[in-house]
């Protein structure tokens, strides 16, 4: 039996708002269940708008966006933020943690939002808690560091929380945006090969954005996003009609 695709893109089209033309028009784009995808692109070619729609927090004007064989277009708010908590490991560029929580707390929110993440997390280990550190260990991160605040942690610390907290429960999708950017070169090649190598343990598909060419070997399946999405080709149409 044929697994479904991890994801597939169909004639999608999606405008913001306020805006004369679209952001991103892409005919088809499918990624196969554990795969690990490059995308690259320049600032401003629609890199964050179909990360968007990846992980439906917004959906096209037209076309199909199936995750997972999940409609998300057709798929409620709710339903797409319960589906997104349940499937989907996010790495921020900014890595989106909360500096109220210690390291282990930012690490166990998405168990706190999926009882399916949190039930696959106990059974990896004996403990949440147990996993949380775990993943941060494998991840290089010192012990020492598990129960300060985020904001005492160096960049590449935070980097590493912001991955474990992708990664704990074992989601099906790991999407990663720009998440090396602040790194120097060496720090840059050691996160991404942890980041495979957990990917690879849990049989996550990864998606990986950046406009750094450099880390393309690091992936099987590259795509350049401004020669999939038709932007420019849309924009000539309306200027011709």
């Amino acid at each position: 039996m044929t697994m479904p695709l991890a994801i597939e893109l169909k004639q999608i089209s999606f405008t913001w708002p306020k805006q004369p033309s679209p952001t991103v028009v892409i005919e088809q784009l499918t990624v196969k269940p554990q795969q690990h995808v490059f995308i690259q692109g320049p600032s401003g070619c629609g890199k964050s708008t179909l990360l968007s729609l990846l992980t439906g927090i917004i959906t096209p004007q037209s076309g199909q966006v199936r995750i997972l064989d999940n409609p998300l277009n057709l798929l409620s708010q709710a339903e797409r933020d319960k589906f997104r908590a349940r499937h989907i490991g996010y790495i921020f560029q900014q890595f989106n943690l909360l500096p109220y929580l210690s390291v282990l707390e930012n690490v166990l929110l998405p168990c706190r939002f999926s009882r399916d993440r949190k039930a696959k997390a106990e059974q990896q280990t004996s403990s949440l808690e147990q996993q949380a550190k775990q993943l941060l260990s494998r991840l290089h991160l010192p012990t020492s560091c598990f129960e300060q605040p985020i904001n005492e942690l160096s960049i590449g610390q935070q980097q590493r929380v912001a991955a474990a907290r992708a990664l704990i429960g074992q989601p099906e999708i790991i999407i990663a945006d720009e998440p090396t950017s602040a790194l120097d070169q060496d720090n840059r090649q050691a996160f991404i090969e942890l980041l495979i190598e957990e990917a690879n343990q849990s049989g996550a598909t990864v998606i990986f954005v950046s406009h750094d060419s450099s880390l393309r070997s690091y992936f099987e399946v590259h795509v350049d996003l401004p020669t999939i999405n038709q932007i420019s080709l849309v924009n000539q149409q309306q200027e011709v009609n």
